[in-house]
């Protein structure tokens, strides 16, 4: 009888609310599946076979992190560029993602910096802002989701994008941003947080 009762007060409330993490999840795993599966090779691809296969993705994080459509392009040229220079030091393909991944990253930091101390970032009020082709597909609720994202501060924002859209273990974060593992889970804890507020605003 219980049962029932119960049964019948969780029909009457309706589905059960989805989560901020999963509505973070929804959205930035919409974007990640517009970009073909990049799953590094192995020691056999070239710099080109890199930049062919996850020049795109690289732009998309970057854009995810620095709001900015033409920044995004630099910030992953400049880290193909790195990676040409220290080509002779890589393992293979994982360790060529992986320096990728971190000097996107660092690069984005680093445009974030130089925007607070010349006192001109704004967290963007428009979505197009942004890059079209990142996000020309995406519904209202997602475009809501990313335009929230950008008002995170920019570590929370790194943990959030990283681990959802870049589909990161904790320890490849931490290990990508140059945190501690303990730091990364509560980093994402706060940002989710601060989404629930600011998406309910």
């Amino acid at each position: 009888m219980v049962g029932d009762d119960a049964r019948g007060l969780g029909q009457q409330s309706g589905p059960r609310p989805v989560t901020v993490e999963q509505t973070v999840e929804r959205t930035l795993g919409h974007i990640r599946a517009l970009d073909p599966d990049d799953r590094p090779g192995g020691s056999t691809l070239t710099l080109e076979d890199l930049y062919r296969q996850h020049r795109m993705r690289l732009v998309r994080l970057a854009v995810l992190l620095v709001d900015d459509a033409a920044t995004a392009e630099d910030v992953v040229q400049e880290a193909f560029t790195g990676l040409y220079r220290n080509w002779s030091g890589l393992r293979d393909g994982a360790a060529a993602v992986g320096y990728l991944r971190t000097a996107v990253v660092n690069g984005s930091r680093s445009v974030l910096r130089r925007r607070k101390t010349a006192r001109e970032y704004q967290p963007p009020h428009m979505i197009n802002a942004r890059s079209a082709e990142s996000l020309a597909m995406l519904t209202a609720e997602h475009q809501a989701v990313v335009a929230a994202l950008g008002q995170l501060p920019p570590r929370q924002r790194e943990v959030l994008v990283l681990r959802y859209y870049g589909g990161m273990s904790e320890a490849e974060i931490a290990e990508s941003t140059g945190i501690s593992r303990g730091t990364v889970k509560s980093t994402a804890s706060r940002a989710l947080d601060a989404l629930q507020k600011i998406i309910k605003t």
